[in-house]
């Protein structure tokens, strides 16, 4: 058969970073003989060249290139495509790893939509990834209607023959930016792009000893003279007008105002900070017209606008008040709703841990933030008017991030703006700006479009308000006492909301809880025996009757007995097989999800007997009047006795 991927992987001393990358190759659901993988050893000085070779000696779908160090990731890519046999290649870093169907999914899906290039959704662990660009899957996008400039990693599946056609190759030698230049021009010369958004394919990974190539420190000469490079690509391809803007726009944001921004600025050595400035302001004059900054966030287009009047030290100045601010959003409700969590919230920005407040709606004539402020107190009175003048705008998203690999996914979000007074000893004149919102998740849909898998999630609010679009966690709760919605039973899944110890944050357990369930906190009177049918009050929600699986085992029996069960009502019940109990004690457990790829049974604080064919409920023994009475006797007497050993030892110490 045919090869349909190669996946080319540039190597250079990754010790053991590489083997989670070599486990999710290995994982993958196309079959083996349709893709192979291609590691490009570029010099490596480790154990890593043996480590490829004895893979590829037992893995006819491994192959390994050796050769000397090139400085960067652009020829062993550039080696890997001409040596690849697939109609597609797919590139991945030795550090990453994919989802297991990653290979399957993307292909599928270039496949179906005609595509030259297709973007896979990405996780960051540890560092940051594209957010509005997989909000929902685009199969037919472009530049024009999507915001595929905000991902320039090669971290792509890409045409062979759509590479061959235009001559396109990955720019090679000791540089920066490889990637942006590569990328952009698939981007603009592509019949179609396919963007996936519902699955996660690709993992980022920050490595502990922080040693990615793109976390290292550069040097702003050559990296800006790379990224001018970029730039000539899209003025290659592309028009004058809005959509050159809007992706210059990308490079203007990212790649210099994020940087002369907040702390990312003020932790940069004074030295290095000016010629990082220097740099940066000798792009903005050279490329860029007032169309690119017209299109940023408040904030953004005041940090463009006083790097291009030379500005530095208002920059600075901005840079620390804007240090001072940071998102909080605060949980209001938390309760299941016919198998939904429904979740109320609110958000805003605080500054030194307080309230953020700003000029009351009739003050804000410096809206317009055409013309460079005249200093940094000029450019934060901008700033703050503008918000005000745009709060109409402002959002709030709400998400679920699973722990363990960073997928996060959006969720159905109600929403409405408050324009509220600073409270007591706030500044005359001054308002908070409040999101007040609604989320819903439902467990069945709500990693985009699927059930939730199990694993434990944590909930973000991201917010984007006038220059800002920052997130946080959902929390800590201030409420008492605090909602606390019991486990719910929906979708085949067993889905615990709960505030986390430390931070009281919140965060959902699917399908690993076991004490927050509450079935060991059951009470003999919680059960119910008649005859042959058993009914066991339960503390979850569960919407609609759902099937279950009750499990009993005894000491003295060598098999556990199952019995199916229906959670119904609040409360599971079932039909107890005749006979099939024999004398003797049994502890019941019990699988709330039968159907899961893993079932787990959850033990039961309740305990059953049985004694010739007869089912009840075991009940602690009560203690008896006389048996109560000596028991509170014998107390009394050891605390006397106490008591006098004690006032005998004072005594003896002269007290």
């Amino acid at each position: 058969m045919s090869v349909k991927v190669s996946v080319i992987v540039p190597v250079y001393n990754p010790g053991p970073y590489i083997e989670d990358c070599v486990a999710s190759l290995l994982r993958q659901s196309l079959p083996a003989d349709e893709y192979e993988v291609i590691f490009v050893d570029d010099g490596s000085t480790d154990g890593t060249p043996a480590r490829l070779d004895q893979l590829a000696a037992e893995e006819s779908r491994f192959q390994v290139i050796h050769q000397e160090n090139s400085g960067w990731s652009g020829k062993p890519r550039n080696v890997g495509i001409e040596a690849s046999q697939g109609e597609f290649v797919m590139f991945v870093d030795n550090d990453d790893y994919l989802g297991d169907e990653a290979l399957e999914r993307m292909y599928d899906y270039g496949v179906a939509n005609g595509a030259d290039v297709i973007v896979g959704k990405m996780a960051g662990k540890g560092r940051p990834v594209p957010v509005e660009l997989f909000r929902h899957n685009h199969p037919k996008a472009s530049v024009e209607n999507a915001p595929l400039i905000d991902s320039l990693t090669p971290h792509k599946m890409v045409r062979r023959a759509f590479l061959d056609r235009i001559g396109l190759r990955f720019p090679e030698g000791r540089r920066r930016l490889e990637d942006h230049v590569f990328v952009t021009e698939a981007y603009l010369r592509a019949d179609n792009v396919s963007v996936l958004s519902d699955y996660v394919c690709y993992y980022h990974v920050k490595r502990d000893d922080a040693s990615n190539a793109g976390f290292q420190r550069f040097d702003p000469v050559g990296y800006f003279r790379n990224l001018r490079e970029a730039l000539d690509v899209v003025e290659r391809y592309t028009e004058p007008g809005t959509v050159r803007d809007r992706l210059f726009r990308r490079w203007l944001r990212n790649e210099m105002v994020e940087r002369m921004r907040s702390n990312r600025l003020l932790k940069l050595p004074e030295d290095y900070r000016k010629e990082m400035f220097d740099e940066i302001r000798g792009v903005v004059v050279e490329r860029f017209g007032p169309g690119v900054a017209n299109g940023m966030q408040e904030a953004q287009r005041i940090v463009a606008a006083l790097i291009a009047a030379d500005r530095l030290d208002d920059v600075i100045a901005f840079a620390e008040w804007e240090a001072s601010l940071a998102p909080t959003a605060t949980p209001q409700s938390v309760e299941w709703r016919d198998g939904v969590l429904h979740v109320g919230f609110t958000a805003e920005f605080t500054s030194h841990g307080k309230p953020m407040t700003f000029p009351a709606e009739d003050d804000s004539d410096g809206a317009d933030l055409d013309g460079t402020p005249t200093d940094a107190d000029d450019a934060i009175a901008r700033v703050a008017a503008s918000t005000v003048a745009r709060f109409g705008s402002a959002t709030a998203d709400f998400l679920v991030r699973e722990r363990a690999t960073a997928a996060q996914f959006f969720q159905p979000v109600e929403l409405t703006r408050e324009t509220l007074p600073a409270g007591e000893g706030g500044d005359d004149g001054q308002v908070r700006l409040v999101l007040r919102g609604t989320a819903t998740v439902d467990p069945g849909t709500a990693a985009g479009g699927v059930a939730l898998g199990g694993g434990l999630f944590d909930v973000f609010v991201r917010i984007k308000l006038g220059g800002w679009t920052r997130e946080c966690r959902l929390g800590p709760v201030k409420l008492d006492p605090r909602p606390v919605p019991p486990a719910g039973v929906v979708a085949g899944r067993v889905v615990l909301p709960y505030w986390t110890a430390k931070q009281a944050t919140l965060s959902l357990d699917v399908d690993r809880a076991v004490k927050g369930v509450g079935l060991g906190r059951l009470k003999p009177d919680d059960v119910t025996v008649t005859g042959d049918r058993l009914r066991v009050a339960l503390p979850l929600h569960v919407p609609a009757d759902t099937k279950a699986l009750l499990r009993f085992t005894s000491a003295t029996a060598a098999e556990p007995v199952d019995v199916e069960s229906t959670l119904t009502g609040g409360a599971v019940e079932a039909t107890l097989p005749s006979g099939a109990l024999a004398d003797g004690t049994w502890k019941p457990s019990l699988c709330l999800a039968p159907e899961a790829d893993e079932p787990r049974f959850l033990a039961m604080s309740v305990n059953l007997a049985a004694k010739s064919g007869r089912v009840q409920v075991v009940r602690p023994a009560k203690p008896t009047g006389a048996n109560g009475s000596q028991t509170l006797v014998r107390k009394v007497r050891r605390t006397l006795g106490k008591i006098a050993r004690k006032a005998g030892l004072r005594r003896g110490n002269g007290a």
